[in-house]
This record gives structure tokens, sequence and C-alpha cells, in this order.
């Protein structure tokens, strides 16, 4: 007989609002134990110190994740002046001490220079792989190594405050692979000083904002109860940004087969008219997504089957 899997077959989204300290790992497996779900993913890991959204998959809806991964994100986040940290935040050893404090003109006028798209070198200590292994691991062994630039992309970057000289708060909005201890440690370069970050917040993630979280205390204190399942989103609260193509059941049934539909048929074109070659639709049958799949060549093909 074919062993029972653990957990139940819940589908949807949690926004947990984590606290600075525990680790994404920890904040996932509360939301499973909470759930008692069977599948369980996050759409964008959160450094321990860093507090704030971190949406959690859970089932079919872990088929999404990479569209709110892809998703743009804002951060908060306060910068140290004048010293550097091996880890560019404050979880590691000072490494260099500047005098120099910026002032609040020359912070505004160089911001411009950090936003669009521009080459960013991750930090020492990231997730980021090296010959297969973690930056993070090969840091803490004191091997020699060198992470190359990537291009990452800030749509918006604005100095918020200036509680006093030594730290400023900034806010920004950005792609995937943006480190923003990254951003404060060449900010403080190009200021003539050194910086790292002492406090980051991430206050949207891709169709999530604060107003859908729900915090990693509270929801840990409901438990497996009815009142914890009503912060459970569904699974097209992800694809908010993706177009949506209703389709007859004949047609929802041939996409959960792994089949193409044609929509070359007349009928069809009022459907189809705001579509582009190559774009990602979300297939619904009534209310419920049936697949993510591709618009090409007049039919649309699935890409992710959701099985609702």
């Amino acid at each position: 007989m074919a062993r029972r899997r653990k957990g139940r077959a819940v589908h949807g989204w949690v926004v947990v609002d984590k606290p600075s300290g525990p680790t994404s790992t920890r904040a996932v497996g509360i939301v499973r134990r909470v759930f008692d779900a069977r599948k369980v993913g996050h759409g964008g890991t959160l450094d321990p110190m860093a507090s704030g959204l971190l949406p959690i998959a859970l089932g079919e809806a872990t088929k999404t994740v990479s569209f709110v991964m892809d998703g743009e994100k804002t951060y908060r986040f306060t910068a140290r002046w004048g010293q550097a940290t091996e880890t560019d935040d404050t979880e590691g050893a000072v490494i260099a001490e500047s005098e120099h404090r910026p002032e609040e003109a020359n912070i505004t006028a160089i911001l411009p220079r950090f936003t669009g798209e521009l080459e960013q070198v991750p930090p020492a200590f990231s997730a980021i792989k090296v010959g297969g292994q973690r930056a993070y691991d090969l840091a803490r062994a004191g091997a020699d190594f060198e992470l190359e630039a990537r291009p990452v992309t800030i749509s918006h970057l604005e100095l918020i405050e200036q509680p006093d000289r030594d730290h400023a708060t900034f806010e920004a909005r950005c792609g995937k692979g943006a480190y923003m201890r990254a951003l404060a440690r060449d900010l403080g370069a190009a200021l003539g000083t050194c910086a790292h970050i002492v406090a980051l917040r991430r206050t949207q993630v891709g169709p999530f904002a604060m107003a859908d979280a729900i915090s990693l205390e509270s929801l840990e204190s409901l438990g497996h109860s009815a009142a914890a399942f009503e912060h459970l989103l569904p699974v097209r609260a992800a694809l908010d940004d993706i177009p949506v193509l209703s389709l007859t059941e004949f047609e929802a049934n041939r996409l959960r087969c792994g089949q193409a539909v044609s929509l070359l048929a007349r009928a069809n074109r009022e459907r189809i008219q705001d579509l582009t070659k190559g774009a990602i639709v979300c297939a619904m049958s009534a209310d419920t997504p049936v697949a993510l799949a591709r618009y090409e060549g007049g039919e649309i093909r699935p890409v992710r089957v959701l099985n609702l």
C-alpha cells in the first residue's frame, strides 16, 4: 500500500509579517504547522535581521512563486555611516571606519546614480553560488573569492529621514536580485565614507502589500483553527498582474490534460485581441484558475497546470 503523504492539500498564499530575528525557514515551518500543509514554499527569502513581508505559498500556489519573486519589491532601510562590516549589516564584524559623514544635499544629489539599471556586486555573505558552494559558506571559512557584478534595477530610491549624523533612512523599490545591503555599502563609498545596514524592512512583494499581512506571532497564536484559514489568500492572489482568459469547460479540460487550445476561430477574436505573442495568461474556468498558459501561434499551451 502506498504511503500517505504527510499534511493536508491546502492551496493558497499566506502573507506573513516576519519580525527581525527568525529565519525565513522558521517562518515557513510555522506556517506549515498552523495549516498542516503538505507542500509549502516562500516567495523571496528575508535575512534574519530583516523584517516585513514574507509571502508563503501552500499547495498549488507554489507553482506561482516565480511570478511573485519576479515582481518589484519595496524596502525601507537605515544605513549607518562611518562603519563597514564584513556582512554589510549588523551581523558582521566592523572591518573599516571613517570619520566622514555626508550632508543631506550630498546624499540626495547622488541618488540618481543609483536609480535605474545598474551593475551591483552582491555582498560576500549571500546565497549566491561560487563553484557550487554558497558564498556565505566560503566567506565564513575565510576563503578568498570575488563575486561578479550583476545587472539589477532600482526604480525608486528616496531619502526619508536623517535621525542623526550617523544614520539615514531610505525607501527603495527594486526588481529581482537587488541587495539593499550592497546598496547601502555602495552609497557609503560613493559619498566618501563607508556604511552598513542597521535596519531593513520589506513592505511590498509583487502584488502583496502590508494590508495583506498577519504577524508571525499572531498567526502562530491562532494555531490550526478556522481563524487561521481566514488569512489564507487564493492562489490567484499572486497573479493580479497577469491577463485572465476565460475558458469553456471543454477548453479547460484540454488544458488540464496538457493539451493546447486553439483560439483561431473568429468567435475568439475578442477574447484574444489584447494578447501578444508569448504572453502568459491565467486561464480560468468560472472562478477557478486552471493553468498558467502561453499564447502563441493562435493557441494557448499550458505552462503550469493548477490542480484545484
